[in-house]
């Protein structure tokens, strides 16, 4: 690549000091499922058809990669939706330096399919599956599949995925009779069962005040029940693990009204359009797209994205009720 400077640079850093070895990277914005707290109507505004090509998606992860970003994840919308997704795993897997990808999914067709996803390259994934009891589970997404989705859960460890993350939305009224059901399921699977506390965004005001669920008090509920929480790893996310010496699973806390949260940031985002976010609920991106036409701009691609994390903010203000530009989380994945 054409070079900024005669030495690698250092990695990612923003003013406070923050380093970014994570990128969440969304291939589309175009969902199937129609999740009560994102997208109840279903996804009637896209850019699917617009989105990033495999060649643009090559040259954005190897300026990352070359800005020391070591993990991405790949998101949506649900990526998997894109005909090529296979083929775009590939291509970042030539990438030097990248050590894991991942991806996040709400599960489709992922008994038929997880297969090929890890044979193409994906090495850690994260499933969204919001209640255990398919009544509810139906009532949540529009889509009666958690049999479906369960079976690729147990595809993936049968393909030689050694755990597996699970994302869950604690909505109150909703789901939250649910924790025993899912503390039960991890004491004999290695899944790390993330619990999402709901967040505000700008389409979903009504239903959040109705059931906003403070990761809070699930974070109490496992200290009085001897959970211990660990350490957290370099790349990990913004969950809070906890562990049991009775359980093979654990339990991961995404607290984003908590204090100090942004804290320990340590990722960035990418639109499939190719914007840049500092935050999920920043009020816009910067664009990158007009310098993933040619590998001939690579110093320039990584001068912008460097430039760029001069802006990040310190942290959200969604304490304050502001939610950027971010009307609903199938724009970038979360």
């Amino acid at each position: 690549m054409e070079s900024t400077s005669r030495s690698m640079p250092e990695g990612l850093q923003d003013i406070q000091g923050r380093t970014f070895p994570y990128l969440r990277l969304s291939l589309t914005d175009l969902c199937n499922f129609r999740c009560n707290y994102c997208l109840p109507d279903g996804c009637v505004d896209h850019h699917h058809n617009d989105a990033l090509s495999v060649d643009e998606i090559r040259r954005l992860v190897t300026a990352f990669a070359y800005l020391g970003v070591q993990k991405i994840r790949l998101t949506g919308g649900e990526p998997t939706l894109r005909q090529d997704f296979t083929d775009v795993v590939h291509a970042i897997r030539q990438v030097s330096g990248i050590k894991k990808l991942a991806m996040t999914t709400n599960g489709y067709r992922m008994d038929k399919r997880v297969t090929s996803w890890m044979d193409a390259g994906i090495n850690a994934i994260n499933v969204s599956v919001d209640s255990l009891d398919p009544r509810a589970f139906k009532a949540i997404t529009g889509h009666d599949r958690l049999r479906e989705i369960l079976s690729g859960i147990q595809a993936a460890f049968d393909h030689g995925l050694p755990s597996i993350k699970v994302n869950a939305v604690a909505m109150k009224g909703v789901n939250d009779d649910q924790l025993d059901a899912f503390l039960e399921w991890i004491r004999s699977h290695p899944i790390s069962i993330r619990f999402i506390e709901l967040m505000q965004t700008g389409g979903n005001l009504a239903f959040f005040q109705q059931h906003h669920f403070p990761g809070k008090t699930i974070q109490e509920l496992l200290l009085a029940r001897g959970w211990v929480r660990k350490m957290s790893a370099a790349d990990a996310g913004p969950a809070q693990e906890y562990c049991h010496s009775d359980y093979q699973g654990t339990v991961g806390l995404i607290m984003p009204y908590s204090k100090d949260f942004c804290n320990d940031c340590n990722r960035l985002r990418v639109t499939s359009l190719g914007q840049l976010q500092l935050c999920l609920f920043a009020e816009s991106g910067i664009d990158l797209r007009d310098l993933l036409q040619s590998d001939d701009q690579q110093g320039a691609l990584v001068m912008r994205i460097r430039d760029s994390l001069r802006l990040k903010e310190s942290g959200h203000f969604l304490d304050q009720g502001l939610t950027g530009g971010t009307r609903n989380l199938s724009q970038m994945g979360g």
